[in-house]
């Protein structure tokens, strides 16, 4: 720091002089304006935050301003499984099967439930759909009829996912074919174990007609294939799709139901049924989807080091240095000034 000019005269009329500031510097025991305080900075910023005023991140580690000390967090990507089912999932499948059980009960026991499906089948039976309309409708879900389709969707699908370059691109299709596979698995025993007869009409005096195993194939069958597709597609298309085939289950339940050959308990205990098939083959599906780890070429995450306060400028409104350089320059020229001024009170004492 310079010195203040002094006037010619004897040493003994000499006085101290303290050091007067300059524009852009500052003693080191001085506030901005006037006044005696605690150190502050020359270039009028705040001082450093205090070390319990920082904000810490978790566990102390990267991501915190200033860094702090405390050992680095790494977080690993989960695999798609592993991943929580969302309570709208879970309330949904937990419905599904109360409602499949409530109607397996009120069947077998003859409870009232059957005396009012049995009224509504007999109602939808007259209604004035023609027949001809009913039995198409009836015969979409024959599995000569829902397996092609099927097929055809999960080998689009897998051509689209192999051309793409996704891993393990078979396993979408591969957990479809065996949600349908699924299918008679268990819908012929549960049929043996209720043995319900169906209604009047041409299968009239026969048993095993709960649950339905045509609307169970027409609901796996276009809802695997509509869940196959549905990556595929435009986003404006995709929500149209799953309504379509929604629709498409009714009006199969429907034409069953109008042509004699189910009840419509039937028909809604097997989409009881094909909900939970559905949403094992979309979980299984979405193994199939690359993870941050495997795109990062199989590398595990690695912990970086903590994020380091960056410079504020190169240099300043006065010429001087800024930034940890600059601090570090100043500082010098404060301790060299120091130092002139307590030689030139010595001197002159």
């Amino acid at each position: 720091m310079r010195e203040t000019p002094r006037s010619q005269g004897t040493a003994s009329d000499a006085e101290p002089v303290l050091p007067q500031p300059r524009p852009g510097c500052a003693l080191a025991h001085t506030t901005g304006a006037s006044g005696s305080g605690s150190p502050h900075r020359s270039d009028g910023r705040p001082p450093q935050t205090p070390r319990g005023a920082r904000h810490t991140g978790r566990h102390g580690g990267p991501g915190t301003t200033p860094p702090v000390p405390g050992p680095p967090t790494v977080h690993f990507p989960s695999a798609p499984w592993a991943s929580s089912v969302t309570p709208l999932t879970a309330l949904a499948l937990i419905a599904s099967l109360a409602l499949l059980a409530l109607c397996t009960w009120q069947i077998a026991a003859h409870g009232p439930l059957r005396t009012y499906d049995e009224r509504l089948g007999r109602t939808i039976a007259g209604s004035p759909l023609p027949s001809p309309v009913a039995e198409f409708l009836a015969d979409l879900g024959n599995t000569a009829v829902a397996v092609p389709v099927l097929a055809l969707a999960a080998g689009w699908a897998a051509w689209r996912a192999r051309r793409a370059g996704t891993p393990r691109w078979w396993l979408p299709p591969l957990a479809a074919a065996v949600a349908m596979a699924a299918v008679p698995a268990l819908i012929v025993p549960f049929k043996a174990l209720v043995g319900r007869p169906g209604p009047p009409g041409p299968l009239a005096g026969e048993t095993g007609f709960f649950p339905s195993g045509h609307a169970a194939t027409a609901a796996v069958g276009y809802g695997a294939a509509a869940l196959l597709l549905r990556p595929h597609l435009r986003r404006r298309l995709r929500r149209p799709l799953l309504a379509a085939v929604a629709v498409l289950n009714l009006a199969v339940a429907v034409g069953l139901v109008r042509r004699g050959y189910h009840w419509p308990l039937d028909a809604v205990a097997s989409w009881c049924l094909s909900g939970p098939l559905l949403w094992t083959a979309l979980r299984l599906s979405r193994l199939s989807r690359p993870s941050p780890t495997a795109a990062d070429g199989g590398r595990a995450a690695e912990p970086t080091d903590p994020p380091r306060r960056r410079d504020n400028a190169t240099t300043r409104g006065d010429g001087t240095p800024g930034g940890r350089d600059g601090r570090t320059t100043r500082r010098r020229e404060r301790d060299d000034d120091s130092d002139r001024t307590t030689a030139a009170l010595n001197n002159d004492d």
